[in-house]
């Protein structure tokens, strides 16, 4: 799928009050105490410098495999949507310079931007240094309980910098497909970014054809984040700097944004997309 990014200049936006990350608009992106890591791991040493680039998607750069049948019958019948990220350090948004600028608290505000009126709910589930089997642990408490519409699973990259088996790691995430499936909740598989120290690692291009294989195969949405990147780095031209953060791993300010606009189309087409099982009876709210 080719990717055409014609990239400005970036907007930061807001603020919080909290490491919650509680957004008091019709959407919310919230983090739990349980499982927080310490506010310094997420700012940088000084303010991110203002970014040269806008960044622009367009449908065909991003767009699901497979549609979102259960968040298009609850925007059809108006009914709240409650999406909760499950992932590592780029999901809980190491890297970004607030914990308001994490991917998921950015997916809300774009989500409401899309949709307004409609209450959107993104709870941020990620955890520092996890990889699959880890997050497999927590499934039950960090997101089947929270009975979620919408499941982001972000998945591979700790599995690639520790050099971890493939195999085992294909096994545990079908695993974990067939148990958020049973929950009746769409689900979205977001792989590895391109960053210097996930594209050093041999075996990083190996768990991107293994995701993408997964999902084709499991039926479920694929968001391709590192193909994403790669075009804005290989297509676009943009140094690592301009969205990768000094560690040569964790993701930006500016990257975030982004990835959150980027998710918020996808979604919404996804979720607009006419298919027959996207109609039918309404839902009653969990």
């Amino acid at each position: 799928m080719r990717r055409y990014f014609f990239l400005r200049r970036a907007v930061v936006l807001g603020a919080v009050a909290t490491l919650s990350l509680l957004v008091t608009a019709p959407a919310w992106a919230q983090q739990p105490s349980t499982v927080a890591t310490p506010a310094t791991l997420l700012a940088p040493a000084s303010p991110a410098a203002p970014h040269p680039a806008t960044c622009t998607v367009a449908i065909d750069q991003v767009r699901f495999d497979f549609p979102l049948p259960r968040a298009a019958r609850l925007l059809v019948s108006g009914l709240p949507i409650k999406i909760v990220a499950l992932g590592s350090s780029s999901t809980y948004g190491i890297g970004a310079s607030t914990p308001a600028a994490s991917y998921p608290s950015r997916l809300a505000e774009e989500l409401v931007r899309r949709f307004p009126g409609h209450k959107f709910t993104v709870l941020n589930r990620g955890v520092n240094g996890e990889d699959v089997r880890n997050m497999l642990a927590r499934l039950d408490t960090a997101v089947i309980r929270e009975t979620p519409d919408v499941v982001l699973w972000q998945i591979g990259t700790n599995s690639v910098l520790d050099a971890k088996a493939l195999q085992p790691q294909a096994s545990l995430l079908r695993d974990g497909l067939a148990r958020l499936r049973a929950t009746g909740a769409d689900i979205v598989l977001i792989d590895p970014q391109y960053a210097p120290k996930v594209i050093a690692k041999r075996n990083a291009g190996d768990m991107v054809s293994l995701i993408a294989t997964t999902a084709k195969a499991e039926r479920v949405a694929h968001f391709r984040r590192f193909d994403l990147m790669q075009h804005w780095h290989e297509t676009e031209h943009l140094p690592f700097k301009a969205f990768v953060s000094p560690d040569g791993l964790h993701m930006n300010d500016w990257s975030y944004a982004c990835l959150a606009k980027a998710l918020g189309l996808a979604i919404a087409e996804a979720a607009e997309r006419p298919t027959e099982t996207a109609i039918g009876p309404s839902i009653a709210p969990r």
